[in-house]
């Protein structure tokens, strides 16, 4: 009998800690749309089949199977397949992070020749795939890991290094004004604060903890003052049923737009409704 233990000879640094924000899988089948776009955050595409072309800051790039493509945030690109040979790809998004190459500033496009190399980067960006798919329990923890260990693999394999981005105030003010302009527009609709979320990209808690120093309330509080505002505006200018603006407003359902009213202002609102038409008659 053979045994063996293997011990780390010093204490690990500690390795990056990106975001991976989300994992999705693409192929060319003549209906593929195709327009430059750049991104906050930064992508990573391995080619999983076919031929095709990257458009990056105008420049055109042919692309295989087995390439691997980096993406810092801000650069613009598209992709177009081959008809004869269609592209095949996974893409993931990822935050908070920023690589460095010594052949380019802004996106790679790295051939990955040696199989063992190949297969095991290739199997990172599949797990990842796979775990956001079926949604598993403890699925977002494990895929942040399994994207955490892709990049030092990236490393491991290329000459491509990688930095971690702090969170600049000017990002968040805008992910914050985003939030609340879409809010604005879309309050009528069923927002939830995972809504938010996959808009934005941000976890949930950060999402809230953001949104809150920036306006003072939770992003779902700032929805709920927003309904009631449109509520209040409609009691007094229309003579819409009860039931009728809770609709109008965003509410599921009047015994909801009721109880959630009286709460904000003391009133049920027919009594606020009241209260306004004797006001103006005082007037």
């Amino acid at each position: 009998m053979s045994s063996y233990c293997y011990r780390l000879k010093k204490t690990v640094a500690s390795g990056p800690s990106a975001q991976l924000l989300y994992a999705g899988e693409a192929k060319f089948e003549n209906d593929w749309n195709s327009a430059p776009h750049t991104h906050n955050f930064m992508e990573l595409f391995f080619v999983l089949s076919g031929k095709g072309k990257f458009v990056i800051n105008n420049d055109t790039f042919p692309i295989q199977e087995n390439d691997l493509i980096l993406l810092n945030a801000g650069v613009s690109h598209t992709e177009y397949s081959s008809t004869q040979n269609p592209l095949s790809y996974i893409v993931l998004g990822g935050d908070a992070l920023e690589f460095h190459s010594i052949e380019t500033e802004d996106y790679v496009i790295h051939h990955l020749t040696i199989l063992p190399q190949k297969n095991e980067i290739l199997y990172y960006f599949k797990a990842i795939l796979r775990e956001m798919r079926e949604k598993e329990s403890n699925y977002e923890n494990i895929c942040q890991y399994l994207f955490n260990a892709l990049i030092l693999t990236i490393i491991r394999h290329t000459r491509i290094d990688f930095t971690m981005l702090p969170d600049s105030p000017q990002k968040i003010m805008s992910e914050c004004r985003f939030i609340e302009q879409y809010i604005n527009e879309h309050f009528r609709e069923n927002i939830t604060l995972q809504t938010l979320c996959d808009l934005t990209f941000l976890n949930k808690h950060y999402l809230a903890h953001s949104f809150k120093k920036y306006k003072g309330v939770a992003p779902i509080t700032y929805l709920i003052q927003v309904r009631i505002a449109e509520a209040k505006f409609l009691l007094e200018t229309t003579n819409h049923t009860i039931s009728a603006i809770a609709y109008m407003a965003g509410f599921s359902s009047q015994s909801y737009f009721s109880q959630i009213f009286r709460k904000e202002t003391g009133k049920t609102p027919i009594q606020y409704r009241k209260e306004f038409e004797k006001g103006k008659e005082r007037k």
